[in-house]
């Protein structure tokens, strides 16, 4: 059956006026407005999850040699570590990673953003450096920083028969706790910058979220930068993004 075919047998809905639409629209909108603020809800829920102190060290490859696991945090407050598949016994070796992992990795915006929030992404997996720094190449994935385990990690950590992202925080004396697991369909959402800050145990830090008292907040908007001008942009430049925001009035 061609796609017209297909087309041309589905039961379609009903055809509208402009006002029926706009009426059926608004209706609809109550339900969006409904599910923004569960997912908002949901997202202070995981602020508040207890801790789990990761007493264990653990070792990864990457392109430059042995890491620990607090190495891969970059230096930041928070870790969002993704394990994929990408291995011998995986089908599409050695050419490709795993199809659905393969279509996270394709969505993974901008990183700049997420580091502006303290906050790192990394993936991880069972394949060497060489055949990493190939795949990375072949599928455009340069800007993910992918490491390789080399002991219990994914076990210890629910990922080695399935893929998911655990998250992590380093406090002040550079101990690791593990805040928050997603795997399963939690993890066909992930991509965004608000997908992986909604999962951490800081959030988006902005003044409108719940967060327990004392969490870093800053207004929301007055943060946001070009991917390129984060760390760099001078005074005059920060009022003119500011001054911007007030006159769309964000």
């Amino acid at each position: 059956m061609t796609s017209n075919e297909q087309i041309a047998k589905l039961t379609k809905p009903p055809l509208v006026s402009a006002e029926e639409w706009q009426k059926a629209w608004q209706e609809m909108l109550v339900k969006e407005k409904e599910h923004t603020r569960a997912r908002d809800a949901l997202a202070a829920a995981r602020r508040r999850m207890p801790w789990l102190a990761v007493e264990k060290e653990y070792v990864f490859e990457g392109p430059q040699g042995e890491v620990s696991l607090l190495d891969l945090f970059e230096g930041r407050r928070q870790l969002v570590l993704y394990r994929a598949f990408y291995d011998s016994n995986v089908y599409g070796w050695p050419d490709h990673a795993c199809v659905g992992c393969s279509l996270g990795a394709d969505q993974v915006s901008h990183l700049s953003h997420l580091h502006a929030r303290d906050t790192t992404l990394a993936y991880a997996s069972r394949g060497s450096q060489e055949n990493i720094a190939r795949l990375k190449q072949r599928m455009g994935w340069e800007k993910i920083p992918w490491y390789t385990i080399t002991d219990g990690f994914d076990k210890d950590f629910g990922v080695d028969l399935w893929h998911g992202h655990n998250v992590f925080f380093r406090d002040e004396n550079d101990r690791i706790f593990r805040t928050y697991y997603i795997n399963n369909r939690g993890d066909e959402a992930m991509g965004s910058l608000w997908s992986y800050l909604d999962i951490t145990p800081l959030g988006r830090q902005e003044d409108w979220e719940d967060s327990p008292e004392g969490y870093p907040k800053t207004p929301r908007y007055k943060w946001w930068r070009w991917h390129d001008a984060y760390g760099n942009e001078d005074a005059k430049l920060a009022k003119t993004i500011d001054d911007a925001m007030v006159t769309l009035k964000l």
